[in-house]
């Protein structure tokens, strides 16, 4: 590694694998897919600029899409004119502030060793001995991002980072990110590194993420039903912080869930508010339920980082839901891997989850991306692996 690397350390398993992905000789391209906070610029800069320092390639291309949040609208070089370039040095300044000195950087700049590239303006161009690093993909169109990897030249490395998931927009379809990480899943000299929410340091993303969540939530256009139950639990729970109501008497339907453990529809409030709703013996939920002839379930919104596995909304929601009442113990962990949550569970109970036909997953899936827009993948775990991880949390 070189000599800006070494002064970073990483933090969480994924930013272990990100840093072997990117210094290993055996991948050409690297994609880098999760939440803000997980360190994928940081990384990626400093590998780039140390790998220039020190002559392993002659260049090292940024290309990173300028955003108006207010519009949501990209903003060329043609647009921004001279501004381009302070928007793209102020991005870069506040990533390597503590690892090396900007004048450096500048110099690097003048000698055409750093590039920053307008990713409208590639087309045409090679990139022959160099690392090309295309970062913030979610906010490009596809075509712009396979536009970029097109460019790659002999001897050169290509990084892709983007967050499928927190930071897309959700009123986009599907966005270059999620399209460039599954044209890699596979291909050869090709790797990809899903970061989650348990790979997040910086603790203004975490809480970020948590007042997202929220947000996406509460903009929800409601159905007829959803706004009775809202309606009816104003009335009967006013006291009661409630951020959303999704129903999901139709999914039971059309995935045969017949289960008396699945409610109809599920009331998610902010943390500290769940016994507010409910009552005290159940006496207020169970007026809700009266109201508007739909079996209920109230989940927090609640984000321990500490212990994603144990204590985590999604979880909770798989919980208050799923067919099979137990099978949340047997869940090792829920995170997310690209632009799904990635659910693991226990091999010898992972039939269970998934149901017949795949019908119980087919369900959570549906009702997830009903809530918050994303879908759910099942995978196998083996017993060995969650013995180790229960016995790590122990000590």
């Amino acid at each position: 590694m070189g000599e800006l690397l070494n002064k970073l350390k990483p933090l969480k398993p994924g930013q272990e694998e990100m840093l072997k992905a990117l210094t290993s000789k055996e991948y050409e391209i690297v994609g880098l897919f999760g939440p803000t906070g997980t360190g994928k610029s940081l990384f990626s800069i400093l590998y780039g600029i140390d790998a220039v320092l020190e002559g392993t390639y002659k260049r090292f291309i940024i290309s990173r899409p300028i955003v108006d949040v207010v519009t949501g609208k990209e903003i060329t070089t043609i647009e921004a004119g001279s501004q381009y370039m302070e928007l793209v040095s102020a991005y870069a300044k506040d990533i390597l502030s503590g690892f090396i000195e900007w004048s450096k950087v500048e110099e690097l700049i003048k000698e055409d060793k750093i590039v920053f590239a307008d990713t409208h303006y590639l087309r045409g161009r090679t990139f022959d001995d160099s690392i090309v690093f295309l970062d913030d993909a979610q906010s490009i169109e596809p075509e712009s991002a396979i536009e970029v990897l097109m460019r790659i030249g002999r001897n050169s490395k290509f990084i892709v980072a983007g967050d499928p998931v927190f930071q897309r927009d959700p009123h986009r379809g599907v966005e270059g990110v999620s399209i460039i990480r599954e044209v890699l899943l596979g291909e050869e000299k090709a790797k990809v590194v899903d970061l989650g929410l348990k790979d997040i340091v910086r603790p203004g993303a975490l809480r970020g993420i948590k007042f997202l969540l929220e947000a996406r939530m509460r903009a929800r256009t409601l159905s007829e039903s959803e706004k009775k139950v809202l309606e009816s639990a104003r009335i009967h729970s006013p006291d009661a912080n409630i951020i959303t109501v999704v129903e999901f008497v139709d999914e039971k339907k059309k995935f045969e869930i017949t289960s008396e453990h699945t409610p109809d529809a599920l009331i998610v409030v902010k943390e500290g508010y769940l016994g507010r709703l409910v009552g005290r013996g159940g006496e207020r939920i169970e007026k809700i339920e009266e109201d508007t002839e739909l079996r209920l379930r109230a989940v927090e919104l609640r984000l321990d980082f500490t212990d994603l596995a144990n204590v985590n909304f999604f979880r909770d929601i798989i919980r208050a839901i799923h067919p099979v009442a137990w099978i949340y113990k047997h869940i090792v962990d829920v995170d997310f891997a690209g632009p799904n949550l990635a659910v693991k569970v226990a091999t010898d109970t992972f039939g269970a989850f998934v149901g017949q036909r795949g019908f119980h997953v087919k369900f959570i899936d549906s009702v997830m991306r009903k809530l918050i827009g994303v879908g759910v993948r099942a995978y196998e775990v083996a017993i060995e692996e969650r013995t180790t991880k229960r016995r790590r949390r122990r000590r």
